[in-house]
């Protein structure tokens, strides 16, 4: 249970050997933490019975981490909650979108290479 719940049902899932963020995770540790979030998300509408849910993971300091290591809330949500997830949209151009998505996708490539 995080010490500081939001709402009733506000649960932390971490890893359990030392990881900073998202990015030091493996495979291996990535799916054990997805399935758990998973598990413990179900778990806890069934016993709170909320409408709705967010998934909260911060990484690195100008990401609003603040505890580094490894951790992920699982965060129940009603109408009126006084929780507010806010962000300016900047809608760019479709060719820019597209461009980025060729960054991306340049990494994702070259990392399939180096592992094959």
């Amino acid at each position: 249970m995080d010490l500081g719940q939001v709402n009733p049902g506000h649960v932390l899932v971490a890893t359990k050997s030392h990881v900073e963020n998202v990015f030091g995770l493996d495979e291996v540790q990535a799916g054990a933490v997805f399935r758990t979030v998973a598990r413990i998300a179900s778990a806890s509408r069934a016993a709170f019975g909320f409408p709705g849910m967010n998934l909260f993971q911060a990484n690195g300091k100008v990401g609003g981490q603040t505890v580094f290591h490894f951790h992920m809330h699982i965060l129940p949500r009603w109408e009126d909650d006084g929780m507010s997830l806010a962000w300016p949209v900047k809608n760019p151009p479709r060719e820019v979108l597209e461009g980025y998505c060729a960054r991306i996708r340049a990494r994702l490539d070259a990392a399939t290479k180096a592992s094959s």
